[in-house]
């Protein structure tokens, strides 16, 4: 009973600020309008085109209406669609809030070129995706955004114990941890081996905008608040020069254009 009413809990964006624009996005709104304008006027042809159709029909047959299939089948279809409609909204819901949790996150890594690191977002690998991969003087790091809705009201705490996380009590139902190594270990297999000759750890790196983190020291899997990540990132032991910050940001650039192009 309990657990039914955390479900119903009202829940609000853990980001508090907007985002600054991205390049191009008037034109991608107006691609977006474009599109369902698009589908719209394809709708409205569609059932014209079916409704001319069965009349058409009717006339040539001289069939007499017949309202009451008809209306069953536009009974199921409304409730199918009324379903799919709420479905589909939920969705966006969670789609936007993680896009807007990506964007924040990419916005301040980008923040971090002026001190000498590089950035590239959403690398697309077979069946996955590492949302931010930066590179920079104190090395490789593998950031995985996770924009979890809050509570409006009560605890948001996240708890870290080197093992798995719980989010006011809660375990995800996917694992950040085996994500989050799992992409580290692609990047340091797959590019950093034939970017530099010596061997260097990728940090896998998990954060929660908005949310109070508590995380042991020490871990192999930082799991943050991003202002954290920041100070860590920006107080850490120098391990990369600059040509290895080249070579590493090169390797990946061209994987990313050439998988765009397939």
């Amino acid at each position: 009973m309990d657990l039914l009413r955390r479900k119903k809990a009202r829940k609000r964006s853990p980001l508090k600020q907007g985002l600054l624009r991205l390049p191009g996005q008037s034109l991608q709104e107006e691609i977006n309008r474009t599109v369902d304008q698009w589908i719209e006027y394809v709708l409205i042809m569609t059932v014209l085109a079916i409704i001319a159709g069965m009349e058409w029909f009717r006339w040539f047959f001289k069939s007499p209406p017949h309202p009451l299939p008809f209306t069953a089948m536009a009974a199921i279809v409304w409730c199918y669609g009324i379903w799919k409609l709420v479905q589909t909204r939920k969705r966006l819901k969670i789609l936007k809030q993680g896009r807007d949790g990506e964007r924040y996150v990419g916005q301040c890594l980008e923040g971090l070129r002026e001190n000498g690191y590089r950035v590239l977002h959403d690398i697309v690998g077979d069946g996955f995706n590492i949302d931010h991969v930066l590179i920079g003087p104190t090395g490789v790091y593998t950031v995985d955004t996770k924009t979890i809705s809050k509570p409006t009201k009560g605890e948001c705490k996240i708890v870290y114990d080197r093992e798995s996380v719980s989010i006011n009590g809660f375990t995800p139902n996917r694992d950040p941890i085996v994500g989050a190594k799992a992409q580290a270990d692609w990047i340091k297999k797959k590019f950093l081996k034939e970017a530099i000759p010596r061997d260097l750890p990728v940090r896998p790196v998990v954060l929660y905008p908005g949310w109070f983190v508590v995380e042991p020291n020490g871990s192999e899997v930082w799991v943050l608040n991003p202002d954290r990540f920041f100070g860590y990132v920006k107080n850490g032991k120098l391990v990369l020069d600059k040509r290895d910050i080249q070579a590493i940001e090169g390797c990946l650039s061209v994987y990313v254009r050439n998988s765009e192009l397939t």
